[in-house]
């Protein structure tokens, strides 16, 4: 299919609760985060899109249960514009659904869709509170906020290990999804991260109700923990290199401003305050571009943007222009 780089990868949270095979776990995660107590795993539908025609626009779990539309993801880094992404995979899932459900959107009768219900299980390594409520209207101006037609609400669930502890009790298999994470943790300080790996797979406690599946496809676990670990670093190794860039470009804005500060107020103070604002507005322009690059998946394109003068500055350039 043109246009396509590479097929959909699952992370470790979609391996584990959006498998057909073991809908029950999916059923314990979602009466765990909404109080139910449904017992029939078979009222489980799930929805999720891995399709290589939307790359970029993948999600991890979706599943329909009694009109409703979960759509749960897992981020190890906080992202603030998932209620953005969730509107997309939103409007993706329902025409998914109408499609499948041949569905006329352009007839007369009123089509009813399943309700949504978007929630992000966060695991990184920031402070986060257990919950958080992430709304797209705080992405709008201020002042026009009232006066938006569109209201997205993702609701993101701390699932460290220690963290959400009731959340973590009523769902044994989350519990151990945690587990797992916190252990990689823990070894990686003493061990290089494949072998880190390795370690919390062979460490998995006997009563673990994902131990024989996890180990029966061990492989494929190593691959997506590492595969995750390493898209974590890159975006720390991003963020790095576009603070660096900041500095360096702001010290020749500071030059600059300074040579104009100086005539009024000295030379020296001059150059310090114009550095420091070079500083501070160079980083936040080239921060806002990596991090709406990341956040869209376009990894290759952020790669690119630490590496290549030109092609950054184009990208500040078109920055530029939209502000």
């Amino acid at each position: 299919m043109s246009g396509v780089q590479k097929a959909y990868k699952d992370r470790l949270f979609s391996f584990i609760f959006g498998s057909e095979q073991h809908r029950e776990w999916t059923l314990s995660l979602y009466n765990a985060v909404n109080g139910t107590h449904y017992a029939d795993p078979s009222m489980i539908e799930i929805t999720t899109i891995r399709e290589a025609m939307y790359l970029g626009m993948h999600n991890d779990v979706s599943f329909l249960i009694a009109d409703l539309m979960n759509m749960y993801e897992q981020q190890s880094t906080f992202n603030p514009n998932m209620p953005l992404r969730m509107l997309q995979y939103t409007g993706n899932i329902y025409e998914k659904y109408v499609t499948e459900n041949r569905k006329n959107k352009y007839g007369k009768a009123l089509i009813r869709l399943p309700v949504p219900k978007l929630v992000v299980f966060y695991n990184g390594r920031d402070d986060k509170p257990d919950e958080t409520v992430l709304k797209l209207t705080d992405a709008f101006v201020e002042e026009k906020r009232e006066q938006t037609d569109i209201q997205v609400c993702v609701r993101m669930i701390n699932v460290n290990r220690g963290r959400s502890p009731a959340l973590l009790q009523a769902c044994r298999p989350l519990m151990e999804y945690a587990w797992i994470v916190d252990r990689v943790r823990e070894l990686e300080k003493d061990h290089e991260l494949a072998e880190a790996i390795d370690l919390a797979i062979e460490g998995l406690p006997t009563d673990f109700v994902t131990k024989v599946y996890l180990e029966a496809h061990r492989l494929e676990v190593k691959t997506m923990l590492l595969t995750e670990y390493d898209e974590v670093r890159q975006m720390e190794l991003f963020k790095e290199e576009g603070r660096q860039e900041g500095r360096r470009e702001g010290r020749q804005e500071g030059r600059r401003e300074g040579r104009q500060e100086g005539r009024r107020e000295g030379r020296r103070e001059g150059r310090r305050e114009g550095r420091q604002e070079g500083r501070a507005e160079e980083r936040s322009l080239l921060s806002g571009i990596l991090n709406r690059l990341l956040a869209d998946g376009r990894i290759d394109e952020a790669r690119r943007a630490t590496s290549d003068p030109e092609y950054l500055e184009q990208l500040v350039r078109q920055e530029q222009r939209m502000s």
